[in-house]
């Protein structure tokens, strides 16, 4: 085992991008994988021509020139736009909320009118300090827009009723009193074209790198922390250290993906459904964040449910409230107190609820750290 350098837990994004580095810089490198390929959550597989994004919809975008550099190095990337569109029982309305909502909402025309309108249904609020996210979107947006598109998607997404979320989950709401279903606000956007897989991919192509995907870290994780030098974890930060301060919240999602014998299902990548009854919150369509490409009479759907995680279910994101982040930081001081020897990174093992962009960045600062 002396023959490497380092022990990479993980081949997502952080796990790959370190190896990536390390091996450039002359370091030999072992990567284990838990599941049975690479590339993490931003895996893509092709099929009927169309790249599949297996574990949800994956959009790069990023106002960080140097992370949008790095990543053009190995894959040329389309000029996707991310315009959901959100399905309240039947009615469609654009997103994020602009004034192609607000006139499919209310019929209003101009930016004054829909201010009006919105200003007139947060006075429900005025004076009133919100308690929960129910009472801070009403504040922000007003009810008709609350009701419609964020009640009941956000009540799925979390697990619990909207009164007994914090406020502080939504701080603030993008209103935008444009005609723009642009999603992102991001100097960069964009979807590379044939998937996600080939990044990592080339990431890991090294001589220096060798790479073992159905590997299990907890299986052999005295032998591997006696056996390699340097260990980088991306797995959860809580499991490291046998939850001994007890158990992080995570989010888990459940995918059910079906081919079907139409040429175009529903007309656009991501539908969001924000109606409670709905039991997914959004249904995606890959073929059209390449627009179009593919078997011209298949298409590839995927819905999305997000379920509650316990100990053995995937987890996809943190749950960063104050319970959370309190516990984190003690475990951020038992890291501290590995640091010799474990890197933890990724949204895992860093309990961020990280974009890609910000994956790769934190990856890449914690190779100048390493490398200094």
């Amino acid at each position: 085992m002396q023959k490497y350098d380092y022990l990479v837990v993980g081949a997502g994004l952080f796990g790959a991008t370190f190896a990536y580095e390390a091996a450039k810089r002359g370091k030999r490198v072992k990567v284990i994988e838990k599941r049975n390929h690479i590339a993490g959550n931003i895996y893509t597989k092709e099929v009927d021509g169309i790249q599949v994004h297996q574990y949800g919809a994956h959009i790069f975008h990023t106002s960080n020139k140097e992370v949008w550099d790095y990543v053009n190095q190995f894959a040329e990337f389309n000029r996707y736009t991310n315009s959901p569109v959100a399905n309240y029982k039947g009615e469609m309305y654009n997103l994020p909320f602009n004034m192609n909502t607000f006139s499919q909402m209310w019929g209003v025309r101009t930016p004054a009118e829909a201010m009006a309108k919105i200003n007139e249904q947060r006075q429900e609020m005025a004076g009133k300090e919100p308690q929960n996210l129910e009472e801070q979107a009403i504040s922000l947006i007003g009810r008709d827009i609350y009701e419609k598109l964020i009640k009941g998607y956000t009540e799925k997404q979390w697990g619990q009723k909207a009164t007994e979320l914090p406020a502080f989950i939504i701080r603030r709401l993008p209103v935008r009193l444009v005609y723009d279903n642009n999603y992102f606000n991001d100097t960069y956007q964009g979807i590379p074209i044939g998937g996600y897989t080939q990044i990592i991919e080339k990431m890991l192509d090294s001589d220096l790198i060798d790479v073992e995907t159905g590997v299990d870290f907890f299986d052999k994780k005295d032998e591997y922390l006696k056996d390699y030098p340097k260990i980088v974890f991306t797995g959860m930060i809580d499991q490291f250290f046998d939850y001994r301060l007890g158990e992080l919240q995570y989010r888990s999602l459940r995918f059910e993906t079906e081919e079907k014998n139409v040429g175009n299902y529903q007309g656009n990548a991501v539908i969001n459904y924000t109606d409670a009854e709905t039991p997914y919150t959004r249904i995606i369509e890959h073929k059209h964040f390449e627009f179009g490409k593919g078997d011209k009479d298949k298409t590839v759907i995927t819905r999305e449910y997000p379920a509650d995680w316990h100990r053995g279910d995937e987890p996809y994101y943190p749950i960063n409230n104050q319970r959370n982040n309190d516990l984190y930081k003690q475990y951020a001081k038992l890291a501290s107190e590995q640091a010799n020897n474990v890197i933890f990174g990724g949204r895992l093992g860093q309990y961020r609820y990280y974009n890609m962009d910000q994956v790769l960045h934190a990856a890449l600062t914690a190779v100048k750290e390493e490398f200094k």
